[in-house]
C-alpha cells in the first residue's frame, strides 16, 4: 500500500487590472468625483455597492482579503 500525498493546488497570483471588470457605465459617477473608500483620493469610479473606489485600490483590498483568508485556512483558523 502506498501513502497518499496531498497535492496542493496552485495559488493564483493577482495582478492589478486582472481581477475586476469595471467596463460597464454603472461603475462611473456622472455627478462628480467622491473620495475613494480605500485611499481617500477623489475618483469618479464606483464599486458594485455604489461606493467611490479606485479599481486598483479595490483590487488591492481583494488581494489582501484573499491572502488573509488563505493564511487563516492554512493555520487552521477557518
Amino acid at each position: 500500500m502506498t501513502a497518499r500525498t496531498r497535492r496542493r493546488s496552485a495559488i493564483p497570483e493577482f495582478h492589478p487590472g486582472q481581477i475586476l471588470d469595471w467596463s460597464s457605465s454603472a461603475h462611473w459617477d456622472y455627478d462628480g468625483p467622491g473620495p475613494c473608500r480605500y485611499c481617500g483620493q477623489p475618483t469618479r469610479l464606483l464599486d458594485s455597492h455604489r461606493h467611490h473606489a479606485h479599481k486598483t485600490c479595490a483590487e488591492a483590498a481583494l488581494a489582501a482579503q484573499y491572502a488573509q483568508a488563505q493564511a487563516d485556512y492554512q493555520d487552521g483558523a477557518l
